[in-house]
C-alpha cells in the first residue's frame, strides 16, 4: 500500500524522501526519483507533509516516537498524517505527541486495496483539523479518489476499524458459507454464482468468493492484519459497552487461521481450515 501511494505522489511531482524498515524495498522507489532515508528522523527532517502507512499499533509508535522517530525530526508547524489502519487509544496518544511538538495531526486511513492505491483510488477517511486537512489535500488527492473529513481527532481511524469489522466478518462469514456448500453435495460454482449475485453479493464477498475458488492467497489483505483489524473493533467497542459478538466470532476464525500458518497470506486463506482432506 505504502509503495503504491508513494508512486502516486512521484508521479504528481512531489518532492518525496522514504523510509522502509527493510531499505530494499525501497529500492524502486528511489529508481523512480525518491530520495532513500536512513531514519524516519531523516526522512521527516524539512518536510512539510509527513506520511505513515504501517502494519499496526507498534509499527507506528516505532515509526514516530522510537529511536530517530520521525516526530524527532518534524518541524513546527508540519502536518503528520497516519493512514495506517490503528487503535483508537493509540491515535489519540500519537495526536497528543505531535501537539506537544507543535505539529498538526490527521487520522487518515484508507479504504481500497494495493491496486487501489497503486492507481491513485484509495479513499480517505479523516479526522482532525480542517485547516490540517487543507494544507494536505493536495497530496492525499494525488493518491485518492475521496477524501471525507468526519470530525475530530479519532473519526478517521474509529471509522476504519468499524469498515475493517464488516468486512471481516463478512469473509469469516464466506467461508463458513463455503465449507457448507462444498460439505453438503450442492455444485459449488452453481451456488457461489446464486450468492454473488443476490442479497449477499457484496463486492468484497464477490472478490473473495473467486478468490477462494481458486485458492489462490496471493496477498491484497494480510489475513493476519485483518485478525489485527477485529480485535481493534472488538476492544474499541468495550470501551462504548458494546459486545461484537459476530466480531469475536470472526476473529476466533481468522485466529485459527494464522495458528495452521495462514497469516502471511490473502485474507481469503480464512476458507482452508474447513476444507476437507
Amino acid at each position: 500500500m505504502g509503495g503504491g501511494m508513494a508512486r502516486r505522489l512521484l508521479a504528481a511531482g512531489f518532492p518525496l524522501s522514504v523510509y522502509n524498515r527493510t531499505a530494499e524495498r525501497a529500492a524502486p522507489l528511489v529508481a523512480e526519483g525518491a530520495r532513500l532515508a536512513p531514519t524516519p528522523r531523516v526522512a521527516a527532517a524539512g518536510a512539510e507533509i509527513i506520511l505513515s502507512m504501517v502494519a499496526d499499533d507498534g509499527a507506528s509508535r516505532d515509526i514516530w516516537l522510537g529511536d530517530s522517530g520521525a516526530l524527532s525530526g518534524a518541524a513546527p508547524d508540519a502536518v503528520l498524517i497516519e493512514s495506517s489502519t490503528l487503535s483508537l487509544p493509540w491515535v489519540n496518544e500519537l495526536a497528543a505527541a505531535a501537539g506537544s511538538r507543535g505539529c498538526q495531526f490527521l487520522d487518515a486511513p484508507v479504504t481500497g486495496s494495493r491496486s487501489h492505491a497503486g492507481s491513485g483510488e484509495l479513499s480517505f477517511l479523516v479526522g482532525g483539523a480542517a485547516a490540517a486537512l487543507e494544507k494536505a489535500r493536495p497530496v492525499l488527492s494525488a493518491m485518492g479518489r475521496s477524501i471525507v473529513h468526519l470530525g475530530s481527532t479519532g473519526s478517521g481511524a474509529l471509522l476504519k476499524i468499524i469498515n475493517n469489522f464488516l468486512c471481516g466478518v463478512q469473509v469469516a462469514s464466506l467461508a463458513q458459507a463455503f465449507a457448507f456448500i462444498e460439505r453438503s453435495g450442492l455444485r459449488r460454482e452453481q451456488a457461489l454464482d446464486i450468492l454473488k449475485n443476490g442479497a449477499p453479493g457484496s463486492p468484497l464477498v464477490r472478490t473473495i468468493a473467486e478468490r477462494m475458488s481458486a485458492r489462490d492467497y496471493t496477498p491484497n489483505f494480510l489475513l493476519r492484519l485483518m485478525a489485527k483489524d477485529l480485535a481493534y473493533a472488538v476492544a474499541q467497542a468495550k470501551a462504548h459497552s458494546l459486545d461484537l459478538t459476530t466480531a469475536s466470532s470472526a476473529l476466533e476464525v481468522f485466529e485459527r487461521a494464522i495458528a495452521l500458518g495462514h497469516g502471511p497470506q490473502d485474507m481469503s486463506a480464512v476458507v482452508e481450515q474447513f476444507h476437507q482432506t
